[in-house]
């Protein structure tokens, strides 16, 4: 199989179903039985590949794993309960106490509460760079450095770094270089061609195929040898490339207990089904309304990678293959003026969430960085009369109307 959808859809099934079904079952079944004690002793041990416990592994959900895997590339996938349960198991199994993490303050805002607030308070320092200017990075690793973290597009900067140049320096320094793929998804990139280490992403968005389920994925790209990590050294000793999934298997998200539900891992590898065709989708819909948007006198500005007056957008066409993704921002004169826009919409969703085969708006600086101060949003340029659009999959000429509509109404 060579192509991204044919692999999502037939997959290669772990273990043939009994009764013959197409389509991997719904294993709500919380524990498993053993035919024996010995076979029961040597599952618990790790020496014989079983399902015991659901919290630890289940079909369902190894299925998902292994179609994700297939299309990654990867070395390993685990599944978790959401975006934030895979970053948080992730960084709580390579950094410590007195280490640091190199990022960009251009994050999801629950992303840079847990580095700072939830791990900084546990000794871990977060380090600040123009991810713009990968040479900065020099100035900024040293032996406590535990990965260079960013996301592939910044929501809602739309920053779209160069990964091969951070991917040098990652590898120049023996650093693994950590990436949120929320936007893009194995489909649009492919982030092991590139040197990534690890991706982690939230499957509810683009994945779970519209906003059908919540849930997260570290994928571990092969790319990083873990003996350079002094908390995985151990493992790594003992298990060589797998040394990370390793540690998560048999500790950390063990421990932390923050598994996929088989119902979950169900809709979401039947999202993966259609992931390439929404996202062809998406991305399309997202250019034509950027470029109309464009030529409306009440719009400011229109910030979308795939316009040529983007300074990512050579950037983005060579990582992304020639499509953008389904995420734009624009500008009106101000707060209100947003506000009245929104307010006067009838097709477009008031609503948080990416890609929920809907098209939805919401304004950053009022809902998902609330919490933060003028000040601080302004370090992140989320700016009062900036409006997000996740554009979905809809008849792009309706979406026109409703713009039109909004724009009738300030």
């Amino acid at each position: 199989m060579k192509g991204f959808t044919t692999k999502a859809i037939h997959g290669q099934f772990s273990k043939k179903d009994v009764h013959g079904s197409l389509r991997m079952p719904i294993y709500d079944s919380v524990s498993f039985e053993f035919q024996s004690s010995r076979d029961i002793q040597l599952a618990f041990e790790g020496k014989k590949p079983s399902h015991a416990y659901s919290r630890i592994s289940n079909p369902t959900v190894e299925d998902f794993e292994q179609k994700v895997r297939l299309l990654a590339d990867a070395a390993g996938v685990l599944a978790v309960s959401s975006g934030m349960a895979g970053i948080s198991s992730l960084f709580l199994s390579i950094a410590e106490a007195g280490s640091n993490i190199i990022t960009t303050r251009f994050l999801f805002g629950n992303t840079i509460s847990f580095l700072e607030k939830t791990l900084g308070s546990w000794g871990l320092e977060v380090r600040y760079v123009d991810m713009d200017q990968p040479q900065t990075l020099r100035g900024v690793i040293d032996e406590n450095t535990r990965a260079i973290f960013l996301e592939i597009v910044t929501n809602p900067q739309l920053q779209v770094a160069d990964i091969e140049a951070l991917a040098a320096t990652a590898r120049e320094f023996k650093v693994p270089l950590i990436l949120d793929s929320t936007l893009t998804t194995p489909y649009l990139f492919k982030a092991k061609d590139y040197g990534v280490a690890v991706e982690v992403l939230s499957s509810t968005k683009y994945i779970s195929g519209g906003a059908t389920s919540v849930g997260g994925l570290i994928i571990d790209l092969g790319n990083f040898d873990w003996k350079y990590c002094p908390k995985l050294a151990d493992e790594a000793r003992r298990t060589g490339p797998f040394a990370l999934m390793t540690k998560l298997r048999q500790e950390v998200y063990r421990n932390l207990g923050c598994c996929m539900s088989p119902d979950t891992a169900y809709l979401q590898a039947l999202g993966l089904e259609t992931l390439g065709l929404r996202i062809e989708k998406s991305s399309q819909n997202s250019l034509k309304i950027a470029r109309f948007l464009q030529e409306q006198p009440e719009v400011l500005s229109v910030n979308y990678p795939g316009l040529k007056n983007s300074p990512y957008y050579q950037t983005a066409k060579k990582q992304f293959g020639g499509r953008f993704g389904g995420l734009l921002t624009f500008r009106l004169s101000d707060k209100d003026a947003c506000f009245r826009f929104m307010d006067a919409l009838k097709i477009i969703r008031r609503s948080t969430n990416l890609n929920d085969n809907k098209t939805l708006i919401l304004h950053p600086a009022s809902t998902i960085f609330c919490e933060y101060s003028e000040e601080e949003r302004k370090k992140m340029r989320i700016e009062e009369n900036m409006l997000r659009l996740s554009v979905g999959i809809e008849d792009v000429e309706d979406i026109f109307d409703d713009l039109s509509r909004g724009l009738k109404a300030i």
